[in-house]
């Protein structure tokens, strides 16, 4: 290794390893060579590769590729705390996703990587005033995505959208550090309120497939809300939620639901009630 790549390295492990990873893909997979070398290998830093590879994703007629780079490196520059989430999320999806082969995978491939990231960047567009702009983001997120992310919405870093096919994120919602959630999760309104209507989820939750939640209620830290509930009350911490209408059936199971991944509720409830 030269001393530029341990420099590297050491101030940046997540794009070092990217870089590796993605240098033995170029050279193993000749068909892909040429997109790897465009998208990852030619670029200096993440936020440089990651802007480029998004922006050749959501650009289109109305806004250029280019120019929707130029957006995306503005946001990186003016936030670092962007590159921060970022990485933060790559290292979220290492763990946590037995599909997931390294960081070039999901950096290249997954669209809830790209959705969350693409939202970040609508969220500093909306931050900074800019909110037609932010919405033309947040519409082009869904159609490129299948992921509605509203760019008003609060989310946090090391967080894991699996699949992030029909995911819908509402304003007023805020989504805290280290959360996980899988494809078809809602986070939505009740469609009787205004103001502050979307739900709050707390650090560590787990959020199964399809499940639904409804209303400024608050899904507890480190509380798991099963696959296909619909959940239209407040839920604990440290517990368990399931069903239609969603009801507390025992404990989280294990201090780090989020990164347990654990969606077999029956074990616990078995667990709990010692049956």
């Amino acid at each position: 290794m030269s001393a530029l790549a341990e420099k590297v390295a050491t101030i940046d492990p997540v794009w070092s390893t990217l870089r590796a990873e993605a240098d033995a893909i170029a050279r193993g997979e000749p068909d892909l060579a040429s997109f790897v070398h465009g998208t990852i290998l030619t670029h200096g830093r993440l936020e440089e590769a990651l802007s480029f590879h998004l922006a050749n994703k959501l650009g289109n007629a109305d806004t250029s590729a280019m120019k929707m780079r130029d957006t995306f490196l503005a946001a990186f520059s003016d936030s670092p705390e962007i590159g921060r989430a970022v990485r933060a999320d790559l290292a979220a999806i290492r763990e946590r996703d037995p599909a997931s082969r390294g960081l070039v995978q999901p950096f290249l491939f997954f669209k809830g990587f790209h959705a969350l990231e693409s939202y970040r960047v609508a969220n500093w567009l909306w931050r900074a005033g800019r909110v037609w702009m932010a919405l033309h983001v947040q519409n082009r997120i869904s159609e490129t995505f299948g992921a509605d992310i509203h760019p008003a919405a609060k989310i946090g870093q090391g967080v894991f959208i699996d699949h992030a096919t029909g995911v819908v994120i509402g304003e007023t919602a805020v989504v805290e550090d280290d959360v996980s959630m899988l494809h078809g999760v809602t986070l939505g309104g009740t469609g009787k309120e205004r103001g502050d209507r979307h739900p709050k989820v707390r650090k560590g939750v787990m959020i199964g497939a399809n499940a639904t939640i409804l209303g400024n209620i608050e899904i507890g830290a480190h509380s798991r809300v099963g696959a296909g509930s619909v959940v239209l009350q407040r839920v604990p911490e440290n517990c368990t939620a399931a069903g239609v209408p969603a009801k507390v059936i025992g404990c989280a199971g294990c201090d780090a639901p989020s990164h347990a991944m654990n969606q077999n509720f029956l074990e616990q409830i078995v667990s709990d009630f010692d049956i």
